[in-house]
């Protein structure tokens, strides 16, 4: 729930962020994971 609420604070479109992380998640680097918490991502084109 605080990844959700964290979300929403940030301003992204919850679906928009959620449907974005999912989909990279399988193929990002472990060591980059930090660039998806939503008080550091940048919304792209996929997500809109």
């Amino acid at each position: 729930m605080s990844l959700v609420r964290s979300a929403q604070l940030s301003g992204h479109d919850l679906h928009a962020y959620l449907m974005g992380i999912l989909t990279r998640l399988p193929t990002h680097k472990a060591s980059d994971i930090a660039v998806l918490l939503p008080h550091r991502r940048q919304p792209t084109a996929i997500d809109n």
